[in-house]
């Protein structure tokens, strides 16, 4: 890899890079558990320093993984976490938060989110996302899983303002997010951050991103990864317990699409001509 990483400037001043790794599914099998530490640690040392991950992950399993990954190295990593919104009173953000610290083995999470819109009233969980902003244990907090309507509600909410991001299913074949709610988040300056950038492996047989990859000497997975990063305000987090495929993703800073790359891309996976609602996997 050749390109460094790039970032966002979020509201609190802290720069997010714009290319991470993702934990779902990964911390639960004691077998893969030393691949899944080096495939970490090895996106540290190439600058892949934002690390997301959330409590349901194996009920916390993937943040203990975490914690033990970056033991030593905090200070480098961008830490994203998410709260079950089952706990998202103002009370169960804050004890969800605490118990979701002492796995990670740190005193803050840089970005904490929102995993869904759940039962509890967005007033409710913004208090509680308040005090712990003002208490230090996060730096700044924002959701994930948010459509417009749930956007223009929590931008509605007082204190909605302070969203710092929201994480969305976002990829090559799941474009519904370009009509409106990415020129929402764009218009008021909220990052979007897209997991399943890769469709969880399902894009890497596709022949229109394999004829894209040849014409860069690229692979598929990197093409995926590239056309998402291409627009501003924009990171992903692909999913890896494999070393050689983070070095793989790190390296997809390097594929500058074209125009001609692109209108292929376009004939092959159309952008939305009317609202859609936002897929969730």
């Amino acid at each position: 890899m050749t390109a460094a990483i790039p970032v966002i400037t979020l509201p609190s001043t802290q720069n997010m890079p714009v290319l991470g790794h993702g934990t779902w599914y990964l911390g639960d099998n004691p077998r893969t558990r030393p691949d899944e530490l080096a495939a970490l640690r090895i996106g540290l040392d190439l600058g892949m320093t934002l690390i997301d991950t959330a409590e349901t992950y194996g009920d916390g399993d993937a943040e203990d993984l975490v914690g033990e990954a970056i033991a030593g190295r905090r200070e480098q990593v961008f830490l994203v976490d998410k709260v079950n919104p089952a706990n998202g009173s103002a009370q169960g953000v804050v004890e969800a938060c605490h118990r979701s610290l002492r796995r990670l083995r740190t005193d803050h999470i840089d970005l904490y989110l929102l995993h869904w819109r759940g039962e509890y009233p967005l007033a409710e969980t913004i208090e509680g996302l308040a005090r712990l902003v003002d208490s230090g244990e996060i730096r700044q907090w924002g959701v994930s899983n948010f459509d417009t309507s749930d956007m223009n509600d929590l931008l509605s909410t007082p204190g909605g303002e302070s969203c710092a991001a929201n994480q969305i299913l976002y990829n090559v074949t799941r474009r519904g997010p370009e009509y409106d709610l990415l020129p929402l988040c764009r218009d008021r300056g909220i990052p979007v951050i897209a997991y399943s950038p890769i469709e969880q492996g399902r894009l890497l047989d596709r022949p229109e991103l394999t004829e894209v990859a040849a014409r860069h000497d690229a692979t598929p997975a990197q093409v995926a990864l590239a056309w998402v990063l291409r627009q501003q305000g924009m990171a992903a987090i692909p999913r890896s317990g494999n070393p050689a495929h983070v070095a793989e993703n790190a390296a997809c800073l390097d594929v500058h699409l074209t125009d001609e790359d692109l209108a292929r891309l376009d004939a092959a996976y159309p952008p939305p001509s009317a609202a859609q609602p936002l897929e969730i996997l």
